[in-house]
């Protein structure tokens, strides 16, 4: 399986929106480039609403550590 970071998906993800802007992406492999984009955009999404829950969590915890 497929170790991927939010940095490296969120950059690969600029490099295929850049190749399609530029036209640097054949007719052949623009759906597979789409198609990447679509699974990164998706894990880029539940990356960061992860990371606010977690985010939400610790805040949450701390205010009640402080209000004891």
């Amino acid at each position: 399986m497929e170790e991927i970071t939010y940095e490296s998906a969120y950059q690969e993800l600029e490099d295929i929106t850049r190749a399609i802007e530029n036209e640097a992406v054949s007719v052949d492999v623009l759906a597979l480039k789409v198609k990447r984009a679509s699974f990164l955009i998706e894990f880029c999404q539940k990356k960061l609403r992860q990371t606010e829950e977690e985010v939400g969590n610790i805040i949450r915890k701390i205010e009640g550590d402080t209000s004891k």
